[in-house]
């Protein structure tokens, strides 16, 4: 469920007692091991923790107006989630976060980086915020571009900067190339 609100403030209150304050509990986990450079949000309905344009202008590939968003954090229809985008695609430390979940004893229901639970008695908050402390955001950075640079927003990216690197003059002999291939095609 997105909600409309603005502010975290905001969201928090338009939530149940109990789900509040199993959030709240997640949220002071998520503070406490946090990289100082990742910024606390409102992002896609939900309590978002996200890279800002002032450290990764590029933004999120899906959507670069947007900061690039490490955690989300929000209360669901039939749950509460935690989204650990910040682990999202890095086998290592799926591995690692699970392997430290193991240890709690406690039932795991995650999707590839979708962490629900229904109460916070549910959640191993030492192995969340292990996981969280471990990931800095230069290396999150570095994950990141690693895993979209086979997609095709990172192919465009990379196309985009070697046409920026590129000498005016040489990209406009290159067109004029490409001109004239296609005029020759259509005769």
């Amino acid at each position: 469920m997105q909600s409309k609100a603005t502010t975290v403030k905001q969201y928090l209150a338009e939530l149940e007692p109990d789900r509040r304050k199993a959030l709240e509990a997640l949220r002071k986990v998520i503070k406490a091991n946090l990289d100082p450079k990742v910024v606390e949000t409102m992002q896609y309905g939900m309590i978002g923790y996200c890279i800002p344009h002032s450290v990764y202008p590029d933004g999120y590939h899906c959507n670069p107006d947007q900061p690039l968003p490490f955690l989300g954090l929000g209360s669901q229809k039939q749950h509460m989630a935690l989204y650990l985008f910040c682990i999202y695609g890095n086998t290592d430390e799926i591995a690692r976060f699970e392997k430290g979940w193991a240890k709690t004893g406690k039932k795991l229901d995650m999707g590839k980086a979708c962490l629900r639970f229904k109460k916070i008695e549910d959640v191993a908050l030492d192995a969340v915020g292990a996981a969280i402390k471990r990931m800095s955001v230069a290396r999150f950075i570095k994950h990141y571009e690693a895993a979209i640079a086979g997609t095709s927003a990172g192919r465009k990216k990379a196309a985009g900067k070697k046409a920026a690197k590129k000498p005016a003059s040489k990209k406009k002999a290159v067109r004029k190339k490409a001109v004239k291939k296609k005029a020759a095609r259509r005769t």
